[in-house]
């Protein structure tokens, strides 16, 4: 069975960027799709944190590591401003995009389109544009590592 393509991304606003991101613009990439909430305790004690890691690891790499503020509950305390503070104070340098609110209800239209189940959730996906690895809640950093550098040292796809 082939892995299915990754959806675009919904975002609103964009921090730690000049310019917006979309998956388009990344194709022929690694990409580490991190979504989380600023107020989720795994997200901060650990997601976050290994996003970091994984963005300053494999910074002499082609990986694209994205954060995804992706708000189901707590609307009204995770404002743009707080997650503006939160990345300053965490220290948080790969562009981070807050998913576009839910029309029909609180699921973020990005969070609904890749199916998520809360957060913190990684997805990784491959230069080919197809989700790779749909993880949610911690995961470990070796096997996290081990299959992002299988990733990148595949050839990228022909044209």
């Amino acid at each position: 069975m082939t892995a299915p393509f990754a959806p675009e991304l919904s975002v609103t606003r964009w921090f730690n960027t000049p310019a917006p991101v979309t998956l388009a613009s990344l194709r022929g990439r690694v990409v580490l799709l991190h979504a989380f909430q600023m107020l989720c305790p795994g997200c901060v004690a650990h997601g976050t944190p290994q996003a970091q890691k994984a963005h300053s690891l494999f910074r002499n790499t082609d990986l694209a590591v994205i954060g995804l503020h992706t708000v189901f509950e707590h609307h009204a305390a995770m404002t743009p401003v707080s997650l503006e503070a939160f990345i300053h104070e965490y220290r948080l340098t790969f562009p981070i995009g807050v998913d576009t609110p839910g029309e029909d209800g609180p699921i973020p239209v990005t969070m609904r389109r890749y199916e998520m189940r809360g957060t913190p959730t990684s997805i990784v996906i491959g230069r080919d544009g197809r989700i790779r690895h749909h993880g949610f809640g911690q995961e470990d950093d070796m096997a996290l590592g081990a299959l992002l550098g299988s990733l990148i040292s595949e050839a990228p796809p022909e044209t």
